[in-house]
């Protein structure tokens, strides 16, 4: 009967990474958004706030879907530097904080004095791309906490004091 209980959770999917496969479509998002960016480059600039629109509406899916995957992972050994280092990372999260509210505050003060539908319509891709790096934000934050070296320490040293009692 033990066989039976140990061998259900090995078939068990774990959400974690299936959240971890979900946030590959950040990629194909971006590449859309990217190409609705680079369009009005194409057309003359014809349609260009439409396009932008888009390409902001894109690119905030993209970067909220980025926030899907395991914040216990880093990327790459860039991102592992900066989230070890409490300095940089603290740096780096002031700056995504920047970058989201920025976008946030000047969408919504663009709907709300927009005279003409085209700008209101790119107010909301801003305002769109801004929640989509609400959720970087949020997975940041938590990379943050993994990865920091000066707090992995003391948990280690926290950890070996309580074996040792």
């Amino acid at each position: 009967m033990t066989a039976t209980t140990s061998a259900a959770p090995a078939r068990q999917l774990d959400v974690r990474q299936v959240f971890q496969w979900l946030s590959y479509l950040q990629y194909p998002a971006l590449l859309v958004g990217l190409a609705y960016a680079a369009r009005p480059l194409f057309n003359g600039m014809e349609g260009m706030l439409d396009a932008y629109n888009s390409a902001l509406l894109y690119a905030g899916v993209g970067i909220g879907m980025a926030s899907l995957q395991d914040p216990t992972k880093t990327q790459n050994k860039v991102s592992r530097k900066v989230w070890e280092d409490p300095r940089k990372g603290r740096f780096m999260l002031w700056l995504i904080a920047l970058q989201t509210l920025v976008p946030i505050v000047l969408g919504l003060l663009g709907a709300a004095l927009a005279d003409s539908t085209a700008l209101s319509q790119l107010s909301l891709g801003l305002v769109a791309f801004g929640l989509g790096m609400i959720g970087l934000l949020k997975t940041a934050i938590e990379m943050r906490e993994h990865h920091r070296l000066d707090k992995q320490v003391g948990k280690q040293e926290h950890g070996v004091s309580e074996a040792g009692a």
